[in-house]
């Protein structure tokens, strides 16, 4: 080497002395760490409240639960949990087969209008079809009529209002979180393993069970955890529909009988239910591993079906879309012009409208907020405690709305009347519940439920900078507060609209936790549907209803472009 320099320097090269690099300072985001720490402690306080509300219940209160309230409720939820995993697993990865192996008409329509049924919230479908199929509505007393039947003593349909009605409904609904994944999959994989099973004789339906569902196995496991928990969340569809599952005895001990304890230890007991969902997901994705050659691979060819077999095909990826969101949206869309000719309450509809926006808009900028610091932090400072505090901030998504807003009430209560007696015994006036009343509980129950949303999100924007430009930035004097601002930023705007897109379209579509935390007198499109079809009075919760459909639309189409590109 030595031999080498001289020789360059008799050339007349001068060797370029190297820039200096000044060394990592040891506390250079530490701030960024102890800040991620204190958002996941945050995401913690539902839990800690809970396990601390439930033990504070008297000693004779969980043998009555366990006697009168949990097995039914455990019962009823067992049940709904296996026939939505059993159906949005079939319909889900089936659906996704045939838009990837097969070519058949309208299979490019159909790829993306898969996902349409995600823009369709549960509780919305189920007041659909309430209203669609009721025993004396226009489709059955049409049936009847062609049929040549006079009443519905004579002639109805199956009562929807059931728990097969339950299962299915949330499965029409609920299947593109297994549709997405598996497809994605099926799309990524090698077509020389498909090509390598045709050659030794194997049929193509032979090589989607052989091959291709074992190794869809990691996906379908995820899809349908992810299904699961959003039933699971539901509360508008099981009452509507007369199932008694653990998220609505938890509404209805609370808010009926009054009983905070109770509630709280039926919480725990959905917790309990929660984790078994994801021990389960870990173990069906137990020692999977693949093997990928250096080669790239190449994608599959779709078959081209013609005849019965091509308008069959398309009949099988028509009717999920049809049931999940054609039927109810246009149900919709008739019931609100129907309403617009008897001149509805539209200052009510535009103030539940403008409610829902506020909250929705405030609990988005603070979700991203939070989420880009737990997520910069793990960047910024790469350890332990910075990996830990972002996976403890995603705990919110694995508990459904009515545990959250339980696990909230007590500290916030306990907040504001704290603020209340200090304030009282300063100025003599009593400002009442601040958090309570101002819709700040509410808002600070949908951070802790989408914090995972954004923190994936900006995380997996991060992924796609390579580390070289952090290295760049702090060889020029940034710190990591600088190199965030000036560096990340810029670049993460699309991970960030992401994030902020999605977090808002579930907060406008959240009903457990705004039906528990919203102030007295509040509405939004989700609670006015809810009371609406509470009432029965399904026509005058169609504009509400519509309203939520279309904002609900926005991520489906979103992921529609994201999977055509």
């Amino acid at each position: 080497m030595a031999n080498v320099t001289a020789d360059l320097a008799a050339e007349g090269f001068a060797a370029t002395p190297r820039p200096h690099v000044r060394p990592a300072r040891p506390r250079a985001g530490r701030g960024w760490t102890r800040a991620a720490a204190a958002i996941s402690m945050l995401a913690l306080l539902p839990v800690v409240a809970l396990l601390w509300q439930a033990l504070a219940g008297s000693s004779g209160l969980w043998p009555h639960l366990r006697a009168h309230v949990l097995p039914q409720a455990l019962h009823d939820t067992a049940i709904l949990l296996v026939g939505v995993g059993v159906l949005v697993t079939a319909i889900g990865t089936s659906a996704a087969w045939l838009v990837t192996a097969y070519d058949f008409p309208g299979r490019r329509v159909f790829s993306w209008a898969l996902l349409l049924p995600l823009a369709m919230p549960s509780y919305i479908i189920a007041y659909a079809y309430l209203d669609l199929l009721h025993p004396i509505g226009s489709l059955q007393t049409g049936l009847r009529g062609v049929l040549g039947y006079d009443s519905p003593r004579d002639f109805r349909l199956p009562d929807i209002r059931s728990m097969a009605g339950c299962i299915l409904l949330l499965s029409l609904v609920l299947y593109p979180y297994v549709y997405i994944p598996v497809r994605a999959l099926f799309l990524s994989q090698a077509a020389n393993l498909i090509d390598a099973s045709r050659t030794l004789g194997t049929s193509r339906a032979a090589v989607f069970r052989r091959v291709a569902l074992p190794l869809a196995r990691p996906a379908i496991a995820v899809g349908a955890s992810l299904a699961l928990m959003e039933a699971l969340n539901d509360v508008g569809a099981a009452e509507f529909l007369g199932v008694r599952t653990l998220t609505v005895s938890i509404y209805s001990t609370w808010v009926t009988r009054s009983d905070l304890a109770g509630a709280a230890q039926i919480a725990l007991a959905m917790l309990v239910m929660v984790l078994a969902l994801i021990l389960a997901e870990r173990w069906a994705r137990r020692n999977v591993r693949y093997a990928g050659s250096a080669m790239r691979s190449i994608p599959l060819g779709p078959r081209r079906l013609t005849g019965l077999a091509g308008w069959t095909a398309l009949g099988l990826v028509a009717l999920p879309v049809a049931l999940g969101f054609a039927a109810p949206a246009g149900y919709l869309v008739h019931a609100a012009l129907s309403r617009l000719g008897a001149g509805p309450d539209l200052g009510a509809l535009w103030r539940a409208g403008a409610s829902t926006v506020a909250l929705a808009a405030a609990a988005t900028a603070a979700t991203v907020g939070l989420g880009l610091v737990v997520a910069a932090a793990a960047r910024l400072r790469p350890g332990r405690g910075a990996e830990t505090a972002l996976r403890l901030s995603t705990i919110g998504y694995a508990m459904p709305g009515t545990v959250v807003a339980l696990g909230l009430l007590m500290p916030v209560a306990a907040f504001d009347g704290l603020f209340d007696r200090g304030i009282a015994s300063l100025t003599g006036t009593r400002p009442g519940m601040i958090l309570l009343g101002s819709g700040a509980a509410l808002v600070l129950a949908y951070v802790v439920r989408f914090l995972s949303i954004s923190a994936g999100t900006i995380e997996a924007g991060f992924t796609r900078l390579p580390r070289s430009y952090d290295g760049a930035a702090r060889s020029l004097g940034r710190s990591p507060t600088g190199l965030m601002g000036q560096i990340h930023l810029p670049l993460l705007r699309a991970p960030l609209v992401a994030g902020a897109l999605l977090v808002f379209v579930d907060c406008v579509k959240e009903l457990p936790a705004t039906l528990m935390l919203r102030p007295l007198g509040v509405e939004t499109l989700a609670t006015q549907l809810y009371a609406e079809a509470s009432r029965g009075t399904y026509e005058n919760g169609a504009l509400a209803a519509l309203a939520i459909l279309a904002v609900g639309l926005l991520p489906a189409i979103l992921l529609a472009r994201t999977g055509e590109r």
